[in-house]
């Protein structure tokens, strides 16, 4: 019941801060457009806003590790996705970069408005229509120096633990010959399982930003490149929750006996 009032209570902050913020950025978007065509003083904003409200629940301890991991000009950042809560905890990460979101998302009041001018890539899942628009416009800010934040599995975790990775987000490290930087999520499932109808205000979250991975490092093979990301998250999400790594989970399996 307590956290019910406390949830209802952040939303109705969450919502009314949002319809607040939205003017700013309005006016960001509006003064900066011409001087500012990639949008990253607006983005900028936009990293403030949506990290903030992770910040103001001390009980929500979010670490923030490696950002010197992330190298100058455009790269994939390819995150596993717990939850609806990476998005605001990501936001911490405040360097210039594109969401690929859903596209349902855009259209929510002031957060889905907020996501249009920033011009974030939108994305209609199972249409390949969509998704061969979503690629293009990928490849578009890449080709810019922007870099694109992305979730490789594709949709939230049922139960907190890391889906199979599709190829979509690999495909375009090599096209655009950028690298792909993995970036570990843990803790944000607790905040928000999916399908929740209630926040859990109490967490610790932790983002590790692993250095980056050049396609042209596994001779630019889509499959060994999406693998070898998709492993290093496995293990060091293992890491974080004190569980033993790749080697222990195969000798458990039976694998390499």
């Amino acid at each position: 019941m307590i956290s019910r009032f406390l949830t209802l209570l952040f939303l109705t902050y969450f919502f009314v801060s949002s319809a607040f913020f939205f003017c700013i950025a309005a006016t960001i978007c509006a003064v900066t457009a011409q001087s500012d065509p990639l949008r990253k003083k607006l983005h900028a904003f936009a990293c403030w806003w949506g990290h903030h409200y992770v910040l103001i629940n001390p009980l929500w301890k979010c670490r923030i590790e490696g950002l010197e991991n992330i190298p100058k000009g455009a790269s994939v950042l390819a995150a596993n996705h717990q939850s609806y809560w990476d998005i605001m905890v990501l936001y911490g990460i405040s360097v210039p970069y594109k969401w690929v979101s859903k596209e349902s998302i855009f259209n929510i009041p002031f957060i889905g408005w907020n996501m249009k001018i920033n011009q974030y890539v939108r994305l209609a899942r199972e249409d390949r229509k969509s998704i061969k628009q979503m690629m293009q416009d990928c490849r578009d800010w890449l080709s810019k120096g922007t870099s694109i934040m992305i979730f490789p599995e594709g949709t939230r975790s049922v139960d907190g633990e890391l889906g199979e990775f599709r190829t979509g987000p690999f495909k375009l490290a090599i096209d655009a010959n950028v690298p792909v930087v993995p970036i570990v999520v843990d803790g944000t499932y607790q905040v928000l399982p999916k399908d929740a109808k209630s926040l859990t205000f109490r967490s610790n979250i932790t983002v590790r930003i692993l250095p980056a991975i050049h396609p042209q490092d596994h001779q630019s093979n889509l499959r060994v490149l999406r693998d070898v990301v998709e492993e290093q998250i496995r293990t060091n999400l293992d890491e974080i929750r004190g569980r033993g790594g790749s080697r222990e989970r195969q000798l458990s399996a039976g694998i390499g006996t």
